[in-house]
């Protein structure tokens, strides 16, 4: 039994590897924005479809349950494109450092939705990531655009992990989610149509090298992400996996740097400012995670 929890624990911290290597590939391929998250909905939708029928998963829903994940499912696809759309205006680094402020926007989002009062210290941080932000934006002031839209990326995150938490509660992660890509999909594609090039040739011709990068984004970072991570959930507390998913801009920084040190290369005040906004993050879902183990003890007792 021990043996499989640490087991789980390898493969979540693989998990999250895997989500900080997104921005890698999201800087590797070439298209824009709108079409690479399209072309990763549409393939991860293909790819989750297959596993439903493997899986002879129960995909049944009602058409008020369709409308809430197709919602969803658009803010997912606002979220990549705004993600994607952050590397492409400043670079991997800076993506990364402001989608981590999305911890915050969770803070101040759940109160709304799930009708509880804000946490003193939740305020406090926000006042730090600002002061974080702060420090980045003025020493790189050129990447004021893909700041802005990494912001814009973590406050639709946020607001799909909100969303998704209610929506775990009365069904599967694989239905909630094929559900949400295939609406994305049909978001994007009739979007597309109020664009002059948006269907143009060079839509549907991909390089080599392009359409490996989307599959291996598809399938590994999307599909197999979605169904592993609520698999992982079966033996490992939701709280544990949610501290641990705050390492992923970490993670993605540091492979930035790796694999790409000239574009990568920041000045002092960026990771000041990034060391700020991750150090509070991780250490909110600190709080948060003994918070919920003093409130298990107390109904203990």
């Amino acid at each position: 039994m021990q043996n499989d929890k640490i087991k789980n624990y390898f493969h979540l911290h693989f998990l999250v590897f895997i989500a900080g290597f997104t921005a890698i590939l999201g800087k590797l391929i070439t298209i824009e924005a709108v079409p690479l998250v399209w072309y990763r909905m549409f393939i991860a939708s293909i790819l989750m479809y297959f596993y439903i029928k493997i899986a002879k998963i129960d995909i049944t829903i009602t058409k008020k349950t369709f409308i809430k994940f197709a919602l969803a499912g658009i803010i997912i696809a606002l979220h990549w494109i705004t993600f994607f759309g952050a590397i492409d205006a400043s670079n991997a680094a800076i993506a990364l450092a402001m989608f981590s402020t999305g911890a915050f926007f969770v803070s101040f989002l759940e109160p709304l939705i799930y009708k509880r009062r804000l946490i003193w210290y939740e305020i406090l941080f926000g006042i730090v990531v600002v002061f974080g932000i702060y420090i980045i934006l003025e020493s790189e002031i050129r990447y004021l655009k893909g700041m802005v839209l990494g912001v814009v990326s973590a406050f639709f995150s946020a607001l799909f992990a909100v969303l998704n938490g209610q929506f775990m509660k009365n069904h599967s992660a694989t239905k909630i989610s094929f559900y949400e890509f295939i609406s994305g999909v049909l978001f994007i594609s009739i979007g597309l149509f109020f664009y002059d090039e948006g269907y143009s040739t060079k839509f549907f011709i991909l390089k080599k090298t392009d359409l490996v990068y989307l599959i291996i984004l598809a399938s590994i970072c999307t599909a197999y992400a979605f169904i592993a991570s609520t698999h992982v959930m079966k033996f490992i507390s939701p709280y544990t996996v949610v501290l641990t998913y705050n390492l992923e801009p970490i993670y993605g920084i540091i492979l930035a740097l790796i694999l790409f040190p000239e574009s990568e290369q920041m000045s002092a005040n960026f990771y000041y400012g990034a060391t700020i906004i991750l150090g509070v993050v991780m250490l909110n879902g600190i709080l948060k995670n003994s918070r919920h183990f003093r409130r298990k003890k107390q109904n203990v007792f």
